[in-house]
């Protein structure tokens, strides 16, 4: 089992502290074993399946890493994220976005924000964020255990047994664990093994594909803002408004993806068959859209239709895709639009419908909802309520955020904050 054994940096002479696991070398993982190394002197270990740590780290935010979110309030913070917002309201209390930044800038990370909001290393490099994390870790006297697969946890008496899927090694004790194996099936395993309910995981933040070829061929098209509702039978709809984003498979985009994180399991329920409805135009009434096109056609009578988009947010290629889907022929002059095609068009421009027929991935990312029921959790500490010893963070609980740095945000959080205790456990 390689084993990276790093010394503490201060004096144990105080004594022997506690032998503290942490399973799951994430980003909530070794902020928790940073917390609860750097100021005890208990033992520990962080154990990392696969052979490199922090691998989400280093891919997120296209290899820039997105760290947060530039959202210092916690009352708005928490309105990001379609599970857990309510929990994280007291955690956010006590470290939020605005502590991530000092905590990077105490070990030499500085952090920029984005039009958008979202935060990055100014060297828009993940390997920055890395070496800083490895770095504190080493420093704190964390020992990192990398191809080192947890495969179950008992107890043992006021800790735990361990049992790792390795060649050298079967079993290792401990007296706390903290879990973060995000939405391993492994992970949850082990929760469940230890009293916890674990709701089901299924996919958020995702694109919507829709079975449209004229569609796909405005691939690249984007429109901002746009506003979107979700349908499906027996269901409340859903509304998000923002960018859309047209590629060759459907509808993508900030305002999809918000979409699909608050109606992550409403889509899976319905095998992601629903109705998205499009208003192509938020900032203007049905009542506006039928009076500027009313005058347009006044001022055009003998120019086609097609030629130009009398509204600035819609390209010609897609004004003409929409005069496509109601059947205007694009030779037609504005003179020869009768007062059923306006409002036909009228009613595309506010309430287009199209069909979600599945769904697409989103870049490299891969985001969850579901995990350890969060009423199981105390959120001042990350400790089990119904196993002592036990501590859980980041995306193991049934918390998810949409996209532009809150998963990050959470992972921190949870996982300072279970450290944070560790570090005070005796």
């Amino acid at each position: 089992m390689p084993d990276q054994q790093v010394q503490r940096a201060d004096s144990q002479a105080s004594g022997a502290g506690l032998s503290i696991a942490v399973v799951g070398g994430g980003a909530a993982g070794f902020f928790g074993a940073i917390a609860a190394a750097a100021h005890s002197n208990h033992q520990v270990t962080l154990y990392e399946a696969g052979p490199e740590p922090l691998a989400k780290v280093r891919i997120s935010g296209g290899g820039r890493c997105n760290v947060t979110h530039h959202c210092f309030d916690p009352g708005q913070l928490v309105q990001n994220y379609p599970r857990g917002g309510k929990a994280l309201r007291g955690a956010f209390s006590r470290f939020q976005p605005k502590d991530t930044v000092a905590w990077f800038a105490q070990r030499g990370v500085k952090l920029k924000t984005e039009a958008d909001g979202r935060m990055f290393p100014v060297t828009d490099d993940s390997a920055t964020i890395i070496d800083c994390l490895t770095g504190a870790a080493r420093q704190a006297g964390v020992r990192i255990k990398t191809r080192s697969p947890i495969i179950s946890a008992s107890r043992s008496g006021s800790g735990f047994q361990l049992q790792i899927k390795s060649p050298d090694a079967d079993s290792v004790n401990c007296d706390r664990l903290l879990l973060t194996t995000g939405s391993s099936p492994a992970g949850h395993r082990i929760a469940r093994a230890l009293g916890h309910t674990v709701e089901s995981s299924v996919p958020s933040l995702f694109t919507f594909n829709i079975a449209d070829k004229q569609l796909h061929q405005l691939s690249g098209v984007a429109v901002n803002p746009v506003a979107l509702q979700l349908r499906a039978e027996g269901i409340k709809p859903l509304t998000q408004t923002g960018p859309l984003l047209i590629t060759h498979w459907g509808l993508s985009g900030p305002a999809v993806l918000k979409l699909s994180a608050w109606g992550a399991r409403l889509l899976h329920s319905q095998r992601y068959r629903a109705t998205v409805v499009v208003n192509w135009l938020p900032d203007f009434s049905q009542e506006q859209v039928r009076a500027d096109l009313q005058q347009v056609k006044a001022a055009n009578t003998k120019r086609a239709i097609a030629t130009f988009s009398p509204f600035a947010p819609l390209s010609k290629r897609l004004w003409q895709y929409l005069l496509s889907r109601i059947e205007i022929d694009p030779t037609f002059t504005w003179a020869n639009l009768s007062k059923k095609q306006l409002s036909r068009l009228v009613e595309e421009l506010n309430q287009g419908s199209f069909t979600v027929v599945g769904k697409g991935a989103f870049k490299d990312e891969f985001v969850t909802c579901g995990g350890v029921r969060l009423k199981e959790v105390n959120f001042k500490t990350m400790e089990s309520r119904l196993c002592p010893g036990l501590y859980l963070s980041g995306e193991i609980l049934d918390i998810d955020g949409i996209t532009g740095g809150f998963n990050f945000q959470s992972a921190w959080t949870t996982g300072w904050l279970a450290g944070q205790a560790l570090a005070q456990s005796r």
